[in-house]
């Protein structure tokens, strides 16, 4: 890496070189063409109404550029026996900076580098440099052999990834969420309600205690990588059958603790947001939102009505505790649209950011009744609809909308959440 740095350096003040001495060469003999700097015969144009004319560099060619840019040693022998005795920690240092899906590829050259996700060395470099960048993670059954799948798509390197999830269990499981490179998985095994947490690109998994009130639940995950912990909250479910109070799994403890019951209330959606240290939910009766908060221990009504003609919504978390509601308005379908709104909690009021334009909106939602899903993560939100072949992401600081191919819910089985890959996330 250093040489390939320092050979880099070197060509470009040995190309500028190269250019300043054609340049000087082609003003004697080459053709101007210039419109300033034409000879007897041109025509004679007025200064003001020169336009001037970008061209490549007189006397420097295509074909002369591509013979002379090159370094003068591009063939370089490569002495196996000086890399094999590359220091260490050199070398953690050099794989702790490669794309994690690339890990996989790279494990396959010699038994030390296929034992390199257990070297605390590279973990140590691995957790201190920047985060490669959101992903997306899509995780389905197989139809015949109900065997896990998982694709994971690089946003910054515009790439599908295939993941093996051959260590997951075979019952039914069902994609919670993910959270500072862990990924949480909920399901029925018999008639027992688990929870499990796993690192994908470790190949690690663990089966979580069993909660206090064994039901299915609404689940959401949150990690602190300072604390190198994480903790799960499980919330009332729209469709339970009775009340149950809120749970928050803490990995430190490694035990579940019971917090206060929800007052009644009527839930308009099953969906939850969880912004550090406080829960919310959709109500209707009293209408707004209902806000938990795990640091005080005590519900609270925030009477921040939805904006009219409100169809379905979905609460987002945003980053530095920011709240972002997601619905479709209109009455009639040639009317609807999509729109993006951030909750003012000095004001209680719903503050309208964007609204997403006709042309995407036609293009995801074909039908007026068509179902939609919605998601996101550090401000960025993602919207898929049934039989698509695509996703609509949406960055709210860029304010840039996007196509993403192949992350849509194609199969009835088929889940996608925000992912963020990571080799130093522990599952304990």
């Amino acid at each position: 890496m250093v040489v390939g740095i320092g050979i880099g350096e070197s060509s470009n003040c040995w190309s500028r070189d190269l250019m300043t001495q054609l340049v000087r060469k082609g003003e004697g003999g080459s053709r101007n063409t210039s419109p300033i700097g034409r000879g007897v015969g041109s025509r004679n144009v007025s200064p003001s109404k020169q336009k001037v004319i970008k061209t490549k560099p007189r006397g420097l060619d295509e074909e002369t550029m591509a013979k002379f840019a090159k370094p003068p040693h591009t063939d370089v022998q490569m002495e196996d026996d000086i890399w094999a005795m590359l220091p260490e920690d050199l070398l953690n240092e050099i794989l702790a900076w490669v794309p994690p899906f690339m890990i996989f590829r790279l494990r396959s050259v010699c038994k030390r580098w296929n034992s390199i996700l257990l070297d605390n060395g590279f973990l140590k470099f691995h957790s201190q440099v920047p985060s490669h960048g959101p992903c997306l993670l899509t995780f389905w059954k197989n139809s015949q052999s109900q065997t896990p799948q998982c694709s994971v798509f690089s946003l910054p390197l515009k790439q599908w990834y295939r993941i093996p999830f051959t260590f997951l269990p075979q019952w039914a499981i069902w994609l919670v969420g993910s959270s500072g490179g862990l990924v949480c998985f909920s399901g029925l095994d018999g008639s027992t309600f688990k929870t499990l947490i796993c690192n994908p690109l470790t190949q690690t998994c663990r089966m979580l205690p069993t909660m206090h009130y064994n039901q299915q639940r609404q689940l959401t995950m949150v990690v602190d990588r300072k604390q190198k912990s994480f903790k799960i909250v499980a919330a009332n479910d729209l469709y339970g059958d009775q009340p149950l109070p809120i749970e928050v799994y803490d990995s430190k403890l490694n035990k579940w603790s019971v917090h206060q019951k929800m007052p009644a209330t009527n839930l308009c959606s099953s969906k939850l947001a969880f912004c550090d240290p406080r829960l919310y939910l959709e109500t209707l009766s009293p209408l707004g939102l209902m806000m938990y908060g795990l640091d005080t221990g005590y519900w609270e009504h925030i009477p921040a009505k939805f904006p009219r003609s409100l169809l379905d919504g979905y609460l987002i978390s945003g980053t530095k505790k920011r709240l972002f509601l997601v619905g479709r308005v209109g009455l009639y379908s040639t009317l609807q649209s999509m729109k993006i709104w951030e909750l003012d909690h000095v004001k209680a009021t719903w503050v309208e950011i964007t609204r997403m334009p006709s042309k995407y909106f036609r293009a995801l939602l074909r039908l007026s009744a068509e179902r939609f899903e919605c998601f996101g993560q550090n401000n960025l939100i993602l919207f898929t609809s049934w039989n698509q072949g695509k996703g609509l992401l949406y960055d709210v600081d860029k304010k840039v909308w996007s196509w993403i191919a192949g992350c849509a819910l194609q199969l009835y089985t088929s889940q996608v959440c925000f992912y963020e890959p990571r080799f130093d996330a522990s599952i304990y």
